[in-house]
């Protein structure tokens, strides 16, 4: 397989590979991300085997508009000032799911995790493509990739195509599970005050580095 890099102009591009089922790099504001177009159940195979992934581990869901949250989970009030505060953004909440979501999707998972990028590029894809399933661009344990060379020495022929770019930021987002508590599950470039001062909250404190993986 030949692996090609394009400019974020070439966004069509893109596109078509993703409405073919096929994998896409992309930089995003926190880390390189892998992605595929949502309800394409073959395509997210290929993320699992590309990243030597488990597949008890669920891969998050962009979406392009804060609206279209409760279409997928179920958006309590702290869930809600967390959207209304930091989406679009460097934030993934993790979410209980709806039925609308098949658990082929969600890992056998009752959750889902969901992010809005604060990515002009980004976002305009989501809003053309739909909704997307996105990981970080990285061997499942390894070290997060920043730009489109680190990405392209990992991935080169196992990906069709990776947008050119280099991340803003060396943290990935920050991961709060909202369910009758809020527990931040990664620390990642929003910090722990920032949200207590948001909730005016007193968080259970957990942490994983390999939520996102």
């Amino acid at each position: 397989m030949e692996t090609v890099l394009v400019e974020k102009e070439n966004i069509n591009e893109v596109i078509d590979l993703l409405n073919h089922d096929e994998v896409v790099a992309f930089p995003t504001e926190t880390v390189f991300g892998l992605g595929v177009k949502f309800s394409h159940l073959e395509a997210l195979e290929k993320i699992y085997e590309i990243k030597h992934r488990s597949h008890s581990k669920a891969i998050s869901l962009m979406i392009y508009d804060p609206k279209d949250i409760e279409k997928y989970a179920y958006v309590n009030e702290n869930a809600q000032k967390l959207i209304d505060h930091f989406m679009p953004g460097m934030i993934t909440l993790v979410l209980k799911k709806k039925s609308i979501l098949s658990d082929d999707f969600t890992a056998g998972l009752e959750t889902i995790g969901i992010r809005i990028p604060d990515d002009p590029f980004v976002l305009k894809l989501l809003k053309e493509v739909g909704p997307m399933l996105v990981t970080s661009a990285n061997i499942s344990g390894q070290e997060t990739l920043l730009n489109d060379q680190e990405v392209y020495k990992q991935f080169k022929g196992k990906i069709k195509m990776i947008v050119k770019g280099k991340c803003k930021n060396t943290l990935a987002s920050t991961v709060i599970k909202v369910d009758e508590d809020v527990t931040i599950l990664r620390q990642g470039c929003i910090q722990e005050e920032e949200i207590r001062e948001v909730l005016k909250w007193k968080l259970q404190w957990h942490v994983t580095m390999e939520v996102l993986d």
